[in-house]
């Protein structure tokens, strides 16, 4: 999708938990097509925002497309609630097209890389690292509160991540509602960034084939097994119009993310197959989907 001079100018801030995937995030924008800023002081954030100097006839400048600037605990004079009021502001401009996106992680993760990699805790620099963490979490609580988006990295990879990102923030993406279906073992916790959890631990299993057990929910074994199970077809019609009735109404709202997680008990098997069918039919619809399979490759559990 080509810009135009009438096109808003998609601003992007970049916040969240140090740590969780932010200077990553804003290498990846910059990669798109974004102007990047890291470590950008308050007090810049409207004036970054500005039309360029066009005082200067021989300027050959082009417009701007789209900004990204990093804001988080680092900052000069950080504070959320100014922040958030800010942002508040901005979004009423209709020159801008502000979004605010949170990176969060759990804490054990965090912890092994700031250990893995050395690093202080900015909020910790002569206290463990835990603490520094937990202080973090506080303090960022309200803009986490206030997110468009939430992504939780605990448990997703480099190859994950781009694509996440792409799918979101490429500047030929289409407009309007992007969906993520999402599977996940409750044995390792639901997905901080769900928006809508549903359980499938209520179909049979194929933990208990030993045939089927080392398989996953994108093995054609796996499927039929689940899809046999005579609670399946009903249950997946419910599903599916739910998913259509709510889908066009969060839509209407302005929502542009919605991430739907499918939850079994390894996440390998049962929540993958309910997760594939389901972005399979919200693609059928036309609707821009990603699907993910956060625990299906772990062994563990």
């Amino acid at each position: 999708m080509m810009s135009t001079a009438a096109d808003p100018i998609r601003f992007v801030v970049v916040s969240g938990l140090s740590g969780a995937g932010k200077t990553t995030a804003l290498k990846l924008l910059e990669d798109y097509g974004y102007e990047a800023v890291d470590n950008l002081p308050m007090p810049l954030l409207r004036r970054l925002t500005m039309a360029d100097d066009d005082s200067n006839p021989n300027s050959d400048s082009q417009p701007r497309r789209a900004i990204a600037a990093g804001i988080d605990s680092r900052t000069r004079d950080f504070q959320p609630d100014r922040l958030i009021a800010l942002l508040t502001e901005l979004k009423q401009r209709p020159d801008l097209a502000v979004q605010l996106l949170y990176f969060d992680c759990e804490d054990e993760v965090l912890l092994k890389r700031f250990t893995a990699t050395r690093r202080r805790h900015p909020l910790a620099a002569d206290r463990p690292i835990a603490d520094g963490i937990a202080a973090e979490r506080r303090l960022m609580q309200p803009l986490r509160t206030e997110a468009d988006l939430v992504i939780d990295t605990s448990a997703v990879t480099l190859p994950e991540f781009r694509q996440v990102l792409a799918a979101q923030f490429a500047l030929d993406a289409l407009p309007g509602l992007s969906i993520m279906v999402l599977s996940f073992s409750y044995k390792l916790g639901l997905p901080r960034e769900a928006d809508l959890v549903f359980d499938v631990r209520f179909l049979r299993n194929p933990h208990y084939d030993e045939i089927l057990r080392p398989q996953t929910g994108t093995d054609p074994g796996v499927a039929n097994y689940v899809t046999a199970d005579p609670s399946y077809a009903d249950f997946f019609v419910r599903l599916r119009d739910m998913i259509d009735t709510l889908v066009p109404r969060y839509a209407a709202e302005g929502k542009r993310y919605l991430t739907i997680a499918i939850g079994c008990t390894g996440g390998r098997h049962r929540s993958v197959v309910v997760a594939e069918a389901l972005g399979k039919h919200l693609r059928e619809t036309s609707q821009r989907v990603d699907i993910r399979h956060r625990d299906r490759d772990l062994t563990s559990v």
